[in-house]
């Protein structure tokens, strides 16, 4: 089994990136490294922290009946910040990790790890990135901007949280979907239940997706004595697996309901229809499932931006129906 002396590929490319992606082949050599410590070479990641955002916005656009040209920004901002946010995050992540990730197979090619950048650049490119989103998110409504700071809270604390706890995800959950929040609020100007429904759906998802992903590494993490919900849960992970898929649905089901104007039953059933065709997604993923099959289980794994995008579409239909 590799170890720390594992060496990336001669070109730097990161073990888990799609082949000939787009930093390998078309960025200058020397934004590469930095490039994939955000992982912009695995795109994936960023929808996944998009995706709650245009949940939140179009359920609040359908909740109020209202659609203006600062949504177009809301959408726009908050793609935009994801992707630096995301990018900042890898990056914390992969400095508070680069022990770990240099004795896990398929991180040790990871730019830290592997020698193509060291932890001050890292620190200093984490800091530039989150300055940029910080500046995106000034632009909006101070409920919102609020939102945008307390979020920095737990993507500081997620990378630790494998080391003190079996459920490592929950965090990434906080994390990752914390968008739901932050575009409701800027289309609406305060946080309400339908919003905390939705957040609470994008959590339980994330439980789901994150634990499919975790089995690809659950040899070396139980090696080197890090924990996970894949190895918490073991051969029973379809039966946790199964429990995820139906709070998912019926949260952002009760998302849906409380977030629909009174009398728009048309409305209503299109947006009931996001969670239903998420929920039949969800259990196509579980039929495919080979806990020990690392290629299907990343492929799984990527296979959530087209679940996420689901409600994304019915959410749209809804708010102009």
């Amino acid at each position: 089994m590799p170890g720390p002396q594992t060496r990336p590929e001669p070109s730097g490319s990161v073990a888990d990136a799609v082949s000939g992606n787009w930093v390998d082949r078309h960025a200058p050599i020397r934004a590469r490294p930095y490039l994939r410590l955000s992982r912009a070479d695995r795109p994936v990641g960023t929808w996944l922290l998009y995706l709650p955002c245009l949940w939140g916005v179009l359920l609040a656009i359908f909740h109020s009946g209202q659609f203006g040209l600062f949504d177009l920004w809301i959408i726009a901002g908050c793609g935009i910040g994801a992707f630096l946010m995301r990018g900042a995050g890898c990056t914390w992540n992969d400095i508070t990790d680069r022990k770990i990730d240099g004795s896990v197979a398929r991180t040790a090619s990871r730019p830290i790890p592997s020698g193509q950048i060291n932890v001050v650049q890292a620190l200093a490119w984490a800091v530039l990135q989150c300055l940029v989103a910080f500046a995106i998110l000034l632009t909006f409504p101070l409920p919102a901007i609020v939102l945008g700071i307390v979020a920095l809270i737990p993507v500081a604390i997620y990378p630790f949280a494998k080391r003190f706890t079996w459920w490592p995800q929950i965090f990434l959950g906080i994390a990752f979907n914390w968008g739901a929040l932050l575009a409701w609020t800027a289309h609406t100007g305060r946080l309400e239940w339908p919003a905390l429904f939705l957040y609470a759906a994008g959590l339980v998802w994330t439980l789901f997706y994150d634990t499919i992903y975790a089995h690809q590494d659950k040899e070396d993490d139980a090696l080197i004595g890090v924990k996970s919900t894949a190895r918490l849960f073991g051969e029973r992970t379809p039966v946790y697996l199964a429990r995820f898929l139906v709070g998912t649905v019926a949260l952002m089901g009760l998302a849906v309901v409380f977030a629909a104007p009174r009398g728009e039953i048309l409305a209503l059933v299109i947006a009931l229809g996001g969670p239903w065709a998420m929920g039949w997604h969800l259990m196509w993923q579980m039929r495919r499932l080979k806990l020990d099959d690392h290629d299907r289980l990343l492929e799984l794994f990527r296979s959530n931006r087209n679940a996420g995008l689901i409600p994304v579409l019915f959410f749209a239909i809804a708010a102009l129906a």
